[in-house]
């Protein structure tokens, strides 16, 4: 696929909440597949040679992804975008749909309109539709109305070699999480604690694989769990999240997605109702707004459509050449700096 792409790349750098979601707005060649879905899947499953030659070094670095942006297959969306990830395409995420939307108006690929402009996004989880605060041109904030996330189980137990029994809510936010409450593991969410994080939840993930299964009812590819994310209370009422990701890094933004399967679990266990919200802050300390917009079903679960509210920040511009006599055109990662497992399915 690399070696079909016009000249160069173009990309817009957007971090949102510190977490960085470039996004590919120039260059890239077509994905086969009739919907999102199998674009995504084809990525995945035949041809990954776009995601590996932007997220691997030397063009990349571990803490990041990367958004390809698609013409919409949904009609009513605007633009449709794929989560490229070091591991893997990804369907859906919160802090990079802020990412996304921010740089579709600020760049005009989005007629920006005040004070509110809508913006369509079609996912390979689903419509996905956000409202961004607009003032003279710039993005002050993004509300996004997710896909229904739901709960699959409460306090699934999972057996660990390092911690022995541990419990861990499993639901889908977008992806699947299992979310596992902190201190099971020793461990707090806070910075000296990343690497450790990082390596807890990664290797939990692991076991997860042989435990725990999973697929949702509406869209059977959609059947692994993506992410561990560790979760516990801050003394204000806020959530602290802590999502970990392959092969072995956490995400500094309070992840969207996740955020929004807590907010499942939260309304399975009767914590939380229509109308109401909780504060997710990440590990950095960052924050988005997670609300219950309203109760609904998927398949035979309960579910609740979640609304993340959170900013992100264009902060340049890069354009990636391809040479052709390029060593590196699908990337390289090293364990100093991308985690232990690096280069483990």
């Amino acid at each position: 696929m690399v070696h079909q792409m016009t000249a160069s790349l173009e990309l817009l750098l957007v971090h949102c909440q510190g977490e960085i979601g470039k996004v590919i707005v120039g260059g890239a060649p077509e994905i086969p597949g009739a919907t999102l879905l199998d674009k995504m899947n084809h990525i995945n499953r035949v041809d990954d040679s776009l995601r590996r030659f932007v997220t691997g070094e030397p063009r990349a670095h571990v803490a990041m992804s990367v958004n390809l942006l698609v013409p919409p297959v949904h009609p009513e969306a605007h633009a449709g975008f794929i989560v490229l990830q070091a591991d893997r395409a990804h369907p859906m995420s919160g802090s990079n749909c802020i990412c996304v939307v921010t740089a579709l108006i600020e760049s005009g690929r989005v007629p920006a309109q005040e004070p509110e402009t809508v913006v369509r996004l079609d996912t390979p989880a689903g419509l996905v539709t956000a409202r961004a605060r607009v003032t003279n041109g710039r993005c002050h904030s993004v509300s996004l109305d997710n896909v229904p996330a739901f709960t699959i189980a409460l306090d699934q137990v999972v057996q660990t070699p390092d911690w022995g029994m541990i419990r861990a809510d499993i639901a889908f936010g977008g992806v699947f999480y299992a979310i596992v409450d902190v201190d099971q593991v020793g461990l707090s969410i806070e910075p000296e604690h990343a690497r450790a994080l990082a390596e807890a939840g990664i290797a939990i993930k692991a076991l997860l694989a042989d435990q725990v299964q999973v697929s949702h009812p509406e869209a059977p590819d959609l059947n692994d769990i993506a992410y561990v994310m560790f979760r516990s209370r801050a003394a204000d009422g806020a959530v602290r999240t802590c999502t970990t990701l392959k092969p072995g890094r956490v995400d500094r933004s309070p992840c969207g997605t996740g955020s929004s399967a807590n907010l499942a679990v939260l309304h399975a266990r009767g914590e939380i109702a229509p109308g109401e919200g909780r504060t997710s802050r990440s590990i950095i300390g960052g924050e988005f707004r997670a609300e219950v917009i309203e109760a609904t079903t998927v398949g035979p679960y309960p579910a609740v459509r979640p609304r993340i509210t959170g900013s992100a920040w264009v902060y340049g511009r890069e354009e990636l050449w391809m040479s052709p006599d390029d060593p590196f055109p699908t990337g390289f990662a090293l364990s100093d700096t991308w985690g232990p497992q690096v280069g483990q399915p």
